[in-house]
Order: C-alpha cells, then structure tokens, then sequence
C-alpha cells in the first residue's frame, strides 16, 4: 500500500539489519557458500516503478523483499555480471509486522523466499514450499 509519509517505525535500523543478519546465519552452509557472490541490502521501501515493473498497485500492494540477477541455474560457463543482490525493505517489514516474533518470521520468510530465488524457484514453488 502507499506508504508515505511514514510513521517512525517502532523497530530501529540497526535491529532489523541484525534480524536479516540472523535470519542469513541461519542459511545452511552448504547453500551459503553460493550467496558469497550476492549482496544483501536493506532500502525503505520499493519505488513506484519497481512495484508496478512487478505488476503490484502501488496503492494496495506491499512488496517485502526482491531478488534481481541471474538465477544459478540459468547462468552458462561465461556468466560474467555485477552482484547479484537482495533487497530487504524495511518499511513494509516494519509497518505490517509490529512485534518481535512476527517481524522475526516474516523476515526470515522473506529472506528465505528471495535466497529461492537465486536458486532459481519461482513464487509458484515457493508458495508451495511455504515460501
């Protein structure tokens, strides 16, 4: 939904980029070792153009988190790009979630969620894996 302007979030930065750093620490070794290449960040919240790129209304629609690059399994042996990366938006988080324990999970969801889609998941399969 429009989000703007924001109400003080009642989670500071710096506690939620430990929860995402929590929620990355929890990956199994033998999947983060893939992710060494690929940047995980946290902005405010997804601009206008990226939801609607998305096909989501900006005025009703939240979006959480987002993957942009090449999925593993459709890079070939010359695959040569700039980072991939994870984008984890903290306003959403913050404003849709408004406790510890459900703030946690859904950024562990969504964290869960985006690391799927390097890995070359769709939302379809996703969803089924409770994602």
């Amino acid at each position: 939904m429009a989000r703007s302007p924001h109400p003080r979030p009642w989670v500071t930065r710096q506690r939620f980029q430990g929860i995402v750093a929590e929620a990355l620490d929890a990956i199994p070794p033998e999947l983060a070792e893939h992710l060494e290449n690929v940047a995980v960040v946290i902005e405010d919240e997804p601009d206008e153009e990226t939801l609607l790129d998305l096909g989501l209304d900006p005025e009703i629609d939240s979006l959480y988190g987002l993957y942009q690059g090449t999925p593993l399994g459709e890079r070939d042996a010359l695959h040569a790009a700039l980072p991939d990366r994870i984008v984890i938006y903290y306003l959403p988080l913050s404003e849709d979630f408004t406790d510890d324990y459900h703030l946690r999970r859904e950024i562990r969801r969504t964290v869960v969620h985006e690391v799927g889609h390097f890995f070359g998941f769709d939302d379809e399969r996703l969803g089924e894996m409770g994602y």
